[in-house]
This record gives structure tokens, sequence and C-alpha cells, in this order.
């Protein structure tokens, strides 16, 4: 069987013996590429169209508890400039991207607890309030099960975690053997259970990672179910212990996201920012492997140069939200439109 063969089975049957997966991750030409993008938007395109959904995403915060050895907001890093969005702040930002044409927004933050349930509830039923016709997402780490229901009771829609590796060793690496992948595979069980479309994913080319760990996370999604799946290249930050590691690559990812979509058809699948860190037209490179999700900046202008996930994090442009016209004229350079829509899952 060659890659040809795998690519069309795995658009058929939506799944590869791990073997296929491996070889397929492992030995794709230039052609065999072009071949599996074309058969992701083909599949994209059945289930989405030609539409492409814009989240407004709000870093409300940059305090977290935790210590990854690959984020630049971990807890050790000393040299980051914290800050915390208000809950009035976070409704201006809301407020300006509604005028703008967004209907989803993204809460992103890292793990910090000063942000209590109580907090929590009542910024999202603020939103929620303010804006009813709008999705609410939560991107915020791991919180006990009576936490995700209490957001979900308070109007949050969405959730996104990604869980790294479900590989237990590396990803207890990534995490410098303090966390355990168990306890991330119970918050998106939990997740999933309550209502929350939920999301998982991975960085492509983190450290320590193998063809064998992408094939295990391809088989995890496949298994899971997710309503989102974010991935995007692993990039270093200079204050971790991960600085002086490779960046994942443009093509391992862009893979990934096309063997993602012929997977699993209905899957919401961002264009991240890290893809268009590592190259200027990475993100429309994502949407043409299969991606029909983007996510600009809505946080305020003084504050997102201090949420450095890792170096390079464009904060202007069109990763900016008031910069919306440069980003629906970079989407439809692809064939593809931006659309005033709150994007839901397919299948819910």
């Amino acid at each position: 069987m060659d890659n040809r063969d795998r690519i069309m089975r795995l658009r058929e049957e939506m799944v590869l013996p791990r073997a296929d997966f491996a070889e397929l991750l492992t030995s794709m030409s230039k052609e065999d590429e072009e071949f599996l993008y074309a058969q992701a938007r083909d599949v994209r395109e059945s289930v989405y169209g030609k539409e492409v959904y814009i989240r407004g995403l709000i870093e409300f915060t940059n305090y977290c508890r935790k210590d990854c050895l690959y984020c630049g907001i971990r807890a050790s890093n000393k040299d980051c400039d914290r800050y915390r969005l208000s809950k009035e702040q976070i409704m201006e930002c809301a407020q300006i991207g509604y005028e703008l044409g967004f209907r989803t927004f993204v809460l992103q933050g890292g793990e910090d607890m000063t942000f209590t349930d109580e907090e929590m509830c009542a910024i999202i039923s603020g939103l929620r309030k303010g804006w009813p016709d709008c999705a609410i997402t939560l991107s915020i780490g791991e919180r006990e099960r009576e936490s995700y229901e209490a957001y979900f009771a308070a109007g949050a829609n969405r959730f996104l975690l990604r869980h790294e590796s479900v590989t237990p060793d590396h990803y207890a690496g990534l995490h410098g053997g303090k966390l355990s992948i168990d306890t991330r595979l119970k918050c998106l069980k939990d997740l999933k259970d309550i209502g929350f479309q939920t999301g998982c994913g991975i960085m492509v080319g983190s450290p320590g990672q193998t063809v064998e760990h992408l094939v295990n996370d391809l088989m995890f999604m496949k298994e899971f179910g997710p309503h989102m799946v974010g991935m995007g290249p692993f990039i270093p930050h200079a204050r971790t212990p991960f600085r002086d590691k490779p960046a994942g690559s443009l093509e391992d990812t862009l893979h990934m996201l096309g063997i993602v979509r012929l997977m699993m058809p209905e899957v919401l699948l961002p264009a991240t920012t890290a893809l268009g860190t590592i190259i200027p037209t990475g993100r429309e490179l994502g949407l043409l492997a299969g991606a029909n999700v983007v996510m600009p900046n809505l946080s305020p202008k003084q504050f997102r140069s201090k949420y450095t996930l890792y170096n390079g994090k464009p904060a202007t442009g069109e990763e900016a939200a008031e910069s919306v016209d440069k980003l629906r004229a970079k989407v439809e350079s692809t064939g593809y439109r931006v659309v005033t829509a709150r994007g839901d899952h397919a299948g819910t």
C-alpha cells in the first residue's frame, strides 16, 4: 500500500492501523502532501463549506500555578510581567469583539486560582447576559469536576484543554515529572460528560516526541471524539528549560492537521497563531490543509506582549482582532471566507 492508498483509506474509514499512520507520518513526498491536503479540503468543505470561523481570544491572566517546562508563563519564570484583567476589562473586550463580528469569545489564561469559581461564574454569566447569541469558550486548565459544572451552568459552552501527549512518560517529561496524564484525561472526560463542546490537542515537535507518540495521540483523539483539536508546532521560549530545543516543523504540523481532518470530518480545527509564527503564511497553509478556525487577539493592546507562551508570539497585524479586515483578506487569498457566526461543531 502506498501513501495515496493510505490517505484514501483514511478518508473512507476515518482511521488507519498504527503501522500505516506511522508510515504516513514518516514517508510523505511532496506529491503525497498535496494529495493529503486536497482530500482534507474536500472533506472539510463537505461539512463546513468555504466558511472560516473567527474566535475572539481574551488572554485574561498570565499568572499560572503550573510549571510546565515549555511555557513562558510558567510559575518559575520570574521575568514574566504578570497581569490580570478585571471583569470590566473582559466585558469591554467582548463589546469590541462583538462590534467587529465575533460570535465566540475564548477566555484563555494560566491556571490562576485567584479567579475563584465564584469570580469565573460571574464573568461567564456577565458574558452570557451581555451577548446571549455568542458562544463562550474557556481555556483555563485543570479544575475539579464541580468547578467545570459550575462554569457550564453559568453559561460556558466550550472548553479547550490540550492533552499535550497521551504517552505517560512523554507527558511527564513535558511537565518536569510533576504532572500525570491521568489527571488531564479525567478532566477531559469530565468536560465531555458535563456537556461542553470539548477540545484537546498537542504541540507537534515537542521535546522528546516520537512518531510513536504522535500515533498514540491520533488513536486517542479518534477514540475520545473531541469537538475541537488544537495543534500547532512547538516553539521554544527563552525563559524555560526547553529554550534550546528545536522548534516543531511546519510540514509535520500540516501533516497532522490533514490527517485529523480526514479522521474526524466534523472537528473544529484551528490554524493556530504558532503556525503563523514559524512562517508568515503558516496560518493560510493550515487552512489549506483542512483547518477552519482562526483566533485573533481581543485582549487589551497593552497586555498582549505579556502573554508570552513562546518566543515571537505576534500581537499585531492580522493576529490582532482590530485588524479583522486584514485577516479577512488573508483568508480570502486561500479561497475561503470569514463569516460572522458562532461556528458550532457540526454534530451538535
